[in-house]
């Protein structure tokens, strides 16, 4: 399930640091696309996963809404995250990000910042904008983090974390902070109803938590190959955008027969649609359920002993930072 490519971390690192905007109910491409990779993480690693709401305010106009945060954190739990094996906290309740981004951005080159991919392009990029990099290496720095797991376009991001690390530790005399590993996602975008990638924006999604009757509707209305007008027409799996959640739902030997089928028109788009939601209902049903076995205090009381338990690392950070930088009081 997870596909993360760890070929050049000969010793798994130990401590993973990640987070998420807080957007809501998650889809299925969340759910391939990050949580089945943060479970195999917490299976191995000490996690660290963190809602990134800051960073979410560096996009949007509109105050954030707490149940955005609630319903999000809920669907990490009803996939299977575990804040026992893994601390989930808010990074808005962190002020030693805040602090740590601050002392980082004394020591940070303007240029480093400009460089990185997709700042230029924007029209009026505000100071939060320009800064956006370096919180993120604040956020996993704080912490120490070891590894972060994030897809190609995130690549850049995670460079200047390490030489901001490299720089810091030279001002420091010490080596205090570990430069962060690449652990990259080898799962691409998820393909949504329309064929795009799946995304609220497109309003293309299927929830992890969605009614099955919704889930039916949605996947019996799908495109398929424009190839295939009738019945015994055959097809190419690869032209129709069911068969992207093919690739990260069904096994492998029944999508083999599946593409066989499509190819000698053995099968109807709706057979193979109706295999789709044999597999996929039953773990919805299964998200669901896991979601409805916890109180909204519960989840409220887990994510506060995350963050307090985020706050005694981070604190500790930041007095050795302090130390170094002569910053006694």
């Amino acid at each position: 399930m997870p596909r993360l490519d760890t070929t050049h971390t000969p010793i798994p690192p130990r401590r993973v640091v990640s987070g998420m905007r807080p957007t809501g109910a998650l889809h299925l491409g969340h759910f391939h696309g990050v949580l089945t990779n943060w479970l195999q993480l917490q299976a191995t690693h000490e996690c660290l996963f963190f809602v990134a709401d800051w960073h979410a305010m560096t996009d949007q106009d509109q105050p954030l809404r707490d149940e955005a945060i609630s319903e999000m954190v809920l669907d990490w739990l009803a996939a299977g995250i575990d804040p026992a094996r893994a601390t989930l906290f808010i990074q808005s309740r962190m002020p030693e990000h805040a602090e740590l981004f601050t002392l980082l951005a004394l020591h940070t080159p303007l240029a480093w910042l400009e460089r990185v991919p997709g700042f230029r392009e924007q029209e009026h990029p505000s100071f939060g904008r320009l800064g956006y990099p370096l919180l993120q290496a604040a956020d996993i720095l704080v912490y120490k983090g070891e590894a972060v797991p994030v897809g190609q376009d995130q690549a850049a991001h995670l460079e200047l974390a390490r030489e901001v690390a490299r720089r810091m530790n030279q001002r420091l005399g010490r080596d205090l902070f570990p430069e962060p590993q690449l652990l990259l996602s080898q799962t691409p975008k998820l393909g949504g109803l329309d064929g795009r990638k799946m995304s609220k924006s497109l309003g293309n999604t299927i929830a992890m938590r969605e009614a099955p009757d919704a889930t039916r509707a949605k996947i019996l209305a799908m495109p398929t190959d424009p190839a295939r007008v009738r019945r015994d027409d055959v097809g190419d799996p690869a032209c129709c955008p069911v068969w992207a959640l093919h690739e990260v739902s069904t096994g492998d030997a029944q999508r083999s027969e599946l593409a066989a089928g499509c190819r000698s028109a053995a099968i109807g788009c709706v057979d193979c649609k109706q295999v789709l939601l044999d597999g996929l209902l039953p773990q919805q049903s299964a998200w669901r359920e896991r979601a409805a076995a916890f109180e909204p205090k519960q989840v409220h009381w887990m994510v506060e002993v995350g963050t307090e338990r985020a706050r005694a690392l981070a604190r500790k950070t930041l007095r050795e930072v302090r130390e170094g930088l002569g910053l006694h009081a």
